[in-house]
C-alpha cells in the first residue's frame, strides 16, 4: 500500500494496514539530508531531494512543501533574510500603519520567486514520486499572513482598533491564497495545508470574526478542485478546535498543548480525521521508546482510531534518528486499534 493510498483510504474510513505517518519535518529533514536551511527554503530541487530521502529512508507516507511562514509574505513585499542554517528572518517591508493595510494589493503567484518555486516544487514532487506519496502543498491562513505582514503586536491591536480595514486586507490575502492553491493543485498536489498559527493567540471570538470564514473559503476551494484540505494551528487550540473542524478540513491538526482529543472525535464528519498530538520535544526528542509508543497509542485511543500519526508540531532538528525511527515504528503498532467495533 502506497503512502498516498493509505492516506486516502484512511480519510475515507476504509481498511488500512496502519494509520498514515505524517510527521512535520523541516529543519530535521534538511539536517538529515545535509542541506543548508537556506537552500531548503530557496532551492526547491534540494528540498525535494531532502523530503524524498526522508520519506524513502523512514517509510513515511507524505512529502510536503513546508519550510517557513514567509513564502506569501515575500510576494506581498516583505524583505526576508535567509541565514545559512537557521530560520528565515523578516527584516523590513512590514505594513507600517492601518493606511498601508488598506492599500494592500494582491500578488500574482507566478511572478514571485518563492510562490513560483512552490509550484515548481510540487511539479517536481509529482514527477519524482508520482502517486507513491501524499503530496501536500501549503498556504498561510488569513490571520497568520496578516500577522506576518503587520507584525504580531500591531496585528493584535488592529483587530480591535479597525476591524473593517483588517477585513479588507484579509479578503486580499484569501483571494491570493485561492489563486496560489489553484496553481499548486494544478501542479499535482494531493492536498493543501492551511497554516494559521497566530489564531491560537487571539481567542475564539476574534478567531470566528477574522479567521474562520477565510479558512472555510479556502477549504471549499480546495475541495472544489478535487483534493484534500488540512488545517494546522499551533498552540493550545482547545477553545477553537470545534470551529476548526467546522471548516470542513479533511485533516485537522491537534497541537500537543491541547489537553486531549476524546471530546473531538464525536465532532468529526464522515471523512474527517485528526492529526497529532505527540509532544515533539519532551516525548519525541527527549523521551524513551516506551514514552513515544505510549503517546502515539494514546492519541489513537482518544481519537477512536481516527488520528494520523504525527507530532503536535514540527519534529525538532535535534531529535535523534533513533527516536524518529521509534516514532515511525509506533504507527505500525497502532494497526489493531483500527479494527474497532461500531
Amino acid at each position: 500500500m502506497t503512502g498516498l493510498q493509505r492516506t486516502l483510504d484512511f480519510l475515507e474510513d476504509k481498511p488500512v494496514d496502519r494509520p498514515p505517518c505524517h510527521p512535520i519535518i523541516m529543519r530535521w529533514a534538511a539536517r538529515y539530508a545535509g542541506v543548508s536551511y537556506r537552500d531548503f527554503c530557496l532551492d526547491y530541487r534540494k528540498k525535494c531531494d531532502a523530503m524524498i530521502q526522508c520519506a524513502d529512508d523512514f517509510d513515511l507516507d507524505w512529502v510536503t512543501v513546508m519550510s517557513d511562514a514567509y513564502c506569501e509574505a515575500s510576494a506581498f513585499g516583505l524583505h526576508i533574510e535567509y541565514p545559512e542554517d537557521d530560520l528565515p528572518i523578516d527584516v523590513s517591508g512590514h505594513l507600517a500603519d492601518l493606511a498601508a493595510v488598506g492599500r494592500l494589493q494582491p500578488f500574482r503567484t507566478l511572478e514571485h520567486q518563492r510562490t513560483a518555486n512552490r509550484v515548481k516544487e510540487i511539479r517536481e514532487f509529482k514527477r519524482r514520486v508520482g502517486n507513491r506519496y501524499f503530496i501536500l502543498g501549503w498556504v498561510e491562513g488569513p490571520v497568520a499572513e496578516y500577522a506576518d505582514l503587520r507584525g504580531v503586536s500591531s496585528a493584535a491591536m488592529d483587530f480591535v482598533d479597525d476591524p473593517d480595514t483588517v477585513m479588507k486586507a484579509m479578503n486580499v490575502i484569501v483571494d491570493c491564497a485561492l489563486d496560489f492553491i489553484t496553481h499548486q493543485v494544478e501542479a499535482g498536489a494531493h492536498a493543501i495545508g492551511i497554516g494559521d498559527a497566530f489564531c491560537s493567540q487571539i481567542g475564539p471570538e476574534l478567531y470566528r470574526q477574522f479567521a474562520w470564514e477565510g479558512e472555510r473559503r479556502m477549504v471549499q476551494h480546495i475541495h472544489h478542485l478535487g483534493v484534500k484540505a488540512k488545517l494546522h494551528i499551533c498552540g493550545n487550540t482547545k477553545a477553537i478546535l470545534s470551529d476548526m473542524i467546522r471548516t470542513g478540513a479533511d485533516i485537522v491538526d491537534v497541537d500537543h498543548l491541547v489537553p486531549g482529543m476524546a471530546e473531538l472525535a464525536p465532532l468529526l464528519g464522515p471523512n474527517q480525521v485528526l492529526s497529532g498530538k505527540t509532544d515533539p520535544v519532551s516525548v519525541i526528542q527527549d523521551g524513551t521508546p516506551d514514552q513515544i509508543c505510549k503517546s502515539v497509542q494514546d492519541c489513537q485511543v482518544q481519537a477512536n482510531g481516527r488520528c494520523i500519526v504525527s507530532a503536535g508540531c514540527e519534529i525538532t532538528p535535534d531529535t535523534s534518528q533513533t527516536n524518529f525511527r521509534v516514532f515511525r515504528a509506533a504507527a505500525d503498532a497502532c494497526e489493531p486499534l483500527l479494527s474497532k467495533e461500531d
